[in-house]
């Protein structure tokens, strides 16, 4: 069978720059395995299927490893795809995933808006955290840590976030996945992150994520005293993110473009 298959850089609006998601739109599901099998053949952080489920779609994400339970950059890429090449007209979509709940998605000009859980994560002793992760990454000692799906390591220390260079055949020893994020001088951004998870993922560093600035902007918001964020993930690709936090959710706005579409044939 032939199925269609795009790839859409996101939270950017240049190729090249951002995360490169794969989507795989479906009439019904494929077999968890055989999705899983694309998913390794594409070889990319997330590859996106969503089936439609009446006026909505229901939405999975599968790294190369496993399937994933909440993925931003690739609902931003999926949204894309929906609004631009498949004729939606509307300019809200609300994807129901397995383990997230109801994902809504809104297009405001050139930016989709994407409205995802909050996850402050619960604030933990850094004497807890296991000496092979500050040895990976070269770690002076973190200001703050929080443990929500990931570990996010908070410094005042905005060289060591860009310039780090993790040992990940010691990092990979270590799971779940590493958020590390200071405050920045770039007066184009309130702060700035990296995203590494080569344990869980099988990707050593993600070049944007949005899931995890669900755990990133409640930590930032109460810090700056202030609800809208703008946010620069500073890996090789690097990408923009434009943050808003109401109660339990986080409104995560960003741009995407489109790379490639084609076919596979499974």
């Amino acid at each position: 069978m032939d199925y269609p298959i795009y790839q859409v850089d996101a939270f950017t609006s240049e190729v090249f720059g951002g995360n490169p998601a794969a989507i795989v739109p479906l009439d019904k599901w494929l077999p968890d395995n055989v999705m899983q099998k694309i998913a390794i053949e594409n070889n990319l952080s997330e590859t996106a299927f969503f089936v439609p489920d009446g006026e909505d779609f229901h939405l999975r994400w599968f790294t190369p490893t496993y399937e994933i339970d909440l993925c931003g950059h690739a609902t931003l890429a999926t949204s894309y795809v929906i609004f631009n090449e498949l004729g939606y007209t509307r300019d809200k979509i609300r994807f129901k995933t397995n383990e997230a709940g109801d994902l809504f998605v809104t297009k405001n000009g050139n930016k989709l808006t994407m409205d995802f859980p909050a996850r402050a994560g619960e604030s933990i002793d850094i004497d807890e955290i296991p000496d092979i992760v500050f040895e990976a990454l070269d770690s002076p000692k973190p200001i703050a840590a929080y443990k929500s799906r990931d570990l996010m390591l908070a410094y005042d220390n905005e060289d060591f976030i860009r310039n780090t260079k993790p040992d990940f055949s010691k990092l990979i020893q270590y799971n779940p996945a590493v958020i590390i994020t200071s405050e920045t001088k770039d007066t184009n951004y309130d702060f700035i992150s990296r995203f590494f998870c080569p344990y869980d993922m099988g990707i050593p560093e993600d070049p944007v994520t949005g899931s995890a600035h669900c755990t990133l902007a409640p930590y930032w918001a109460k810090h700056f005293d202030k609800q809208n964020l703008t946010a620069r993930q500073v890996s090789e690709r690097g990408g923009d993110l434009f943050l808003e936090l109401k109660n339990d959710r986080v409104f995560i706005s960003g741009e995407a473009i489109l790379y490639m579409k084609g076919e596979i044939n499974v």
